[in-house]
């Protein structure tokens, strides 16, 4: 699927200035009211904002917009408006699928913040845009103020891309950093990250790894012209991950953070979101607090990276409004009779095998109530599992009845991992199910 689709140039109404493109948004909350400020300030970018569409709008209205702005409870109010653009910025699949829908239908392009949206029902909303000759942009849906969706979509287009890599939840990011850096447990670093406002009062979507693997599915899409179903993408929880993790992961030179991946093999794509064993010498291990970062790897031009705010109100409006004049200067170059750009002429999409066992090392801790002959019935089950071992770890002066320690495994597929694991976390001396993490 395409994030860009292009359509007639002629504004859908008439206008005083036809240089100047309406605007309406649905949705009036932090992102909302950061692209209304910046529409209201920056008035010498040819849009203008005519609409807002909002719960309780009476509560929601402010003094700093121009009188004239039209606000609505009915979404009616602005699918029968001369607004040529709809912005979409509520968030989730009801009822917003239905009005995106809508707007397209009445001949309105839209731009969308909406990774939910666009990861269950894009190439979808691409045919719809295309049939109605109007555009559809969502570069706010991934990585929020990064250019991602576009330096993929347009500045790598040249390249052929088969692997995506990156940090795509700043919830996630801020609550691990903090683990890391204050040696808190999970539950205390969540709790910060609640307090502050970097994570929701059910951090479910977050921490379990949903919100990662719909953005994954939308970076495959746009970059590796891959269509999956962001459902279908296994994605592990980081609640395991303790401060005990963190120290081990520094004697293997390594941190953890989440990481959504995904690289194509000839038919077969391996894509996964999961907490990882990332090197200090990587990128993705200076990626602190909120922000995001994604490599992308391509067969000529190698990896390149972005990086920056992944989230928040001014980052993210500033990905919004970049979307809005992309489809104003699309009009104009059309105006200007500037070649075409189809989706025609975008690469076909693939429908490939999806799989997460992927070929890496392995890092498994445990928590046992120590007794004799423990390591040796772990080795027992990977030696039979076709596994080998590569160190064993153990931090001095823990007790005895929940005794933590590390194996680290050689490369190997991850599937025999999983089914070993099977067998290990069934014995007896174990307080807790092992924590695994792939070592990239």
């Amino acid at each position: 699927m395409t994030d860009s689709i292009q359509f007639d140039s002629r504004p859908n109404h008439a206008d005083a200035n036809p240089l100047v493109y309406k605007v309406a948004l649905l949705g009036f909350g932090t992102v909302g009211s950061s692209v209304a400020r910046i529409l209201c300030e920056r008035s010498n970018i040819g849009l203008r904002l005519t609409h807002i569409c909002n719960r309780n709008v009476v509560r929601k209205k402010v003094d700093w917009l121009p009188p004239e702005v039209v606000w609505t409870e009915s979404i009616d109010d602005v699918l029968s408006s001369g607004a040529d653009i709809v912005v979409e910025l509520i968030g989730g699949l009801h009822p917003t699928e239905d009005w995106v829908r809508r707007a397209l239908a009445s001949g309105k392009s839209v731009v969308t913040a909406n990774k939910q949206l666009i990861a269950h029902c894009g190439p979808e909303l691409a045919r719809l845009a295309r049939q109605m000759n109007q555009q559809i942009e969502f570069g706010a849906s991934v990585a929020g103020g990064v250019p991602v969706i576009s330096g993929l979509h347009q500045g790598l287009a040249g390249d052929d891309l088969f692997k995506i890599c990156g940090i795509l939840n700043g919830t996630c990011n801020y609550i691990l950093t903090q683990i890391e850096s204050s040696g808190v447990p999970f539950t205390t670093a969540l709790r910060e990250a609640q307090k502050l406002g970097f994570a929701e009062a059910d951090p479910t979507e977050d921490i379990d790894g949903l919100d990662a693997r719909a953005k994954l599915a939308i970076l495959i899409r746009v970059g590796l012209h891959c269509n999956v179903a962001a459902a279908s993408i296994v994605a592990q929880s980081i609640s395991p991950i303790d401060a005990i993790d963190f120290d081990y992961a520094k004697q293997l030179e390594c941190t953890i953070r989440q990481i959504s991946r995904a690289e194509l093999k000839g038919d077969t794509l391996f894509a996964a979101v999961q907490p990882s064993l990332v090197p200090l010498t990587s990128p993705l291990a200076r990626v602190e607090r909120s922000q995001n970062l994604v490599m992308a790897t391509g067969v000529y031009g190698g990896e390149t990276v972005f990086g920056g705010h992944g989230a928040g109100g001014h980052p993210t409006a500033v990905a919004v409004v970049s979307d809005i004049l992309a489809i104003v200067h699309a009009r104009q170059s059309r105006t200007g009779r500037a070649p075409e750009v189809t989706a025609k002429s975008q690469p076909s999409e693939k429908s490939p095998a999806l799989t997460a066992d992927f070929v890496t090392r392995h890092y498994l801790r445990f928590l046992v109530k120590d007794r004799p002959g423990i390591i040796a019935a772990l080795a027992t089950i990977l030696d039979k599992s076709g596994i080998n071992i590569d160190s064993v770890l153990q931090k001095p002066g823990c007790q005895k009845s929940h005794l933590p320690f590390l194996i680290t495994l050689e490369e190997c597929r991850t599937s025999l991992v999983v089914q070993a694991l099977k067998q290990i976390n069934a014995l007896d001396f174990m307080v807790h199910p092992c924590l695994h993490m792939p070592i990239l």
